[in-house]
């Protein structure tokens, strides 16, 4: 399945194919189960912040690291004051710069201190991987590729808005689970997601892999940073 090579390591030989996008939901939720079930079984065995880090650590695996790879490559051209197009080329830069480097530890530290926190639950994992892949989905839908020959631009023919009906019942999931607190969580990584994108659209012109992937780690750190909140 594209969707399962795309998000994570599994499946990387696999071709694109257009049909990639609305399975992104799916496979997002599923990631987010696994990191659940570690969650469970790390909390049991460690301390907290240990736990927590464990699971981080998971879900770098997973995913192979690419979406961090996005984060640090997006945060490298979109930060920067620099012209669009010089920020397309540092986004295809190899190497990685400061804004990479402290934009990408200052996230992994608030994942930890968020997953840590005594608010977090198992459920809270699944949510806002689904719903952060969701978003992301849609974008090609809605805005163009700054990059054509990026990374994502192989599966934008198969993206539909109407995968954001996914939005509907995993945001249920977390107002059943949850109540208020889960629909704070929906709409925030809902909201870190888009916001990345926006960002990028007024910066470079649209979206490109890296800018999705940046999309979806940012999505779920903001939703779990609001999850973890005393409230």
């Amino acid at each position: 399945m594209s969707a399962l090579a795309f998000l994570t390591i599994f499946g990387r030989a696999t071709p694109p194919r257009s049909s990639a996008f609305a399975w992104f939901p799916v496979v997002g939720t599923a990631i987010g189960a696994s990191l659940a079930g570690v969650w469970l079984g790390a909390t049991e065995l460690w301390h907290p912040l240990l736990a927590a880090t464990i699971v981080v650590v998971a879900d770098v695996v997973i995913t192979g690291a690419l979406h961090y790879d996005g984060l640090a490559d997006s945060a490298d051209g979109l930060l920067p004051h620099l012209d669009p197009e010089r920020r397309l080329q540092v986004m295809r830069a190899p190497d990685v710069g400061a804004f990479a480097v402290v934009t990408v530890t200052l996230v992994l530290l608030v994942r930890v201190g968020a997953i840590a926190a005594p608010a977090i639950e198992w459920w809270m994992f699944p949510v806002v991987a689904g719903l952060s892949r969701t978003v992301v989905a849609t974008v090609p839908a809605f805005v163009t590729a700054a990059r054509p020959d990026s990374i994502g631009a192989a599966f934008a023919a198969g993206a539909r808005g109407r995968v954001l009906y996914w939005l509907a019942p995993l945001t249920a999931i977390a107002a059943t689970f949850g109540a208020g607190r889960g629909l704070a969580l929906a709409v925030a990584t809902v909201a870190g997601s888009t916001l990345t994108i926006v960002l990028a659209r007024k910066r470079i012109g649209g979206w490109t892999g890296d800018v999705l992937g940046a999309a979806i780690v940012l999505g779920e750190t903001v939703g779990l940073l609001v999850a973890a909140a005393e409230l």
